[in-house]
């Protein structure tokens, strides 16, 4: 340990992490990355201003039309308004729309069905060349191609992600992709560094949070394994606890992670007090939210809460987007969405009224701080090819 109690010490955890980075990036061409990345996003803005114009709006080239006339006219669900108001805001960002100075839109850029069947077989071509499964260039074609439905909440966005109850599609959108290796190759390296300094004190006491489809779990197991063996008095090395606010998830990574003695699967909902749902403070040493924690009402409140769940030095791993991705708001974004039964739902803490779901790579570090962690190691940097692809690891450690 360090001097200030934490179960890694921050220069290690970097060196760790870059180490595995550097490992997992190995031959890969982050420049063309980005590019698979820019490809999406312009098929992604293609597709929108594709589903106006099917709607009946912005035909001519005066038509001008209010947010409540868009909403209308694509007869958005309630719990969906939110997805398209930020198409709008991007569109007008990419300068495919115009915002006049009262308030209405006009201008859209044209996107018939030719130039987004173009912009789709640039993706298809983009995602072989990466060595990318086409299961998740498939999907997200494939929900482009189900837009208006989706916004109408006609058809779930899980039946396009586990189509016919498979987790061949998932895998591939979480896991089996450039950017998914390398975030989660870091978060493995620092949860081993983590499992081999705790092994002789007690088991490893990990919290998983969202788990989902096991995208991270996956990875994190190997990393664990070797330290997971039972001790003299037979406690195990390792107590991992795979958590979801869905019982579908919980069944599912039994299924596929298997029998291991040293995982456990619990509901956990990460909007909801712990101690409300039987988690004690100071009951993990290593809290992992893996591409969850954008769901938090409010972002303090939540971290503050994972922080008492910590030993003090304990570590939270976080993967997270830093960067507004425009193919997640045809996609992933529908399952980000309020509930029907309260769809005016809004965030609670500063991204309030704002129409944002993502945090910046600075505005992660200035809330881990402001709810009580230490040093964090942050990576990637804030500028060079790896930043471009939008997904960073923190690891915080927890002040004592």
């Amino acid at each position: 340990m360090s001097v200030d109690g934490a179960i890694v010490p921050p220069e290690r955890l970097r060196y760790a992490m870059r180490e595995a980075a550097g490992a997992a990036l190995a031959g890969a061409d982050l420049t063309r990355s980005a590019a698979f990345a820019d490809e999406l996003d312009a098929a992604a803005l293609l597709a929108m201003a594709r589903v106006l114009r099917r709607h009946g709006l912005f035909r001519g080239d005066g038509d001008r039309h209010g947010t409540g006339e868009v909403l209308d006219a694509v007869k958005v669900a309630p719990r969906h308004r939110r997805i398209v108001r930020r198409w709008l805001a991007a569109l007008v960002r990419e300068g495919m729309l115009t915002l006049a100075d009262d308030g209405r839109f006009t201008g859209l850029a044209a996107a018939d069905g030719a130039a987004l069947e173009r912009a789709a077989r640039r993706v298809r071509e983009a995602g072989r060349a990466l060595g990318h499964g086409p299961e998740m260039a498939r999907f997200l074609l494939d929900a482009i191609g189900h837009l208006p439905e989706l916004l109408r909440d006609e058809i779930a966005l899980q039946a396009l992600l586990f189509p016919d109850g498979t987790m061949d599609t998932a895998d591939s959108t979480y896991r089996e992709n450039t950017v998914s290796r390398y975030v989660n190759a870091m978060a493995a390296a620092a949860l081993r560094e983590a499992a081999a300094r705790r092994e002789r004190r007690g088991p490893l006491r990990v919290l998983e949070v969202g788990a989902g489809v096991g995208g991270t779990t996956i990875d994190m197991v190997p990393a664990l394994a070797p330290h997971a063996g039972r001790a003299e008095d037979g406690t195990p090395g390792v107590d991992y606890l795979f958590t979801d606010v869905s019982r579908f998830f919980l069944v599912s990574g039994r299924e596929r992670l298997g029998d291991r003695p040293w995982i456990r699967y619990r509901l956990f909902d990460v909007n909801r007090e712990a101690a409300a749902q039987g988690y004690e403070a100071g009951s993990a040493d290593v809290v992992v939210c893996a591409n969850v924690l954008h769901n938090a009402r409010h972002i303090g409140r939540v971290l503050s809460g994972l922080r008492r769940l910590l030993t003090p030095g304990g570590l939270l791993l976080v993967i997270e987007t830093g960067r507004e991705h425009y193919q997640i708001m045809t996609s992933m974004e529908f399952l980000m969405s309020p509930g029907p039964d309260d769809p005016d739902r809004d965030f609670e803490d500063f991204r309030r009224g704002l129409d944002r779901i993502f945090l910046t790579r600075a505005e992660w570090l200035r809330e881990l701080a402001a709810a009580g962690f230490g040093p964090t190691v942050c990576l990637p940097g804030p500028d060079g090819p790896p930043a471009r692809l939008g997904q960073y690891v923190f690891a915080a450690t927890a002040s004592a």
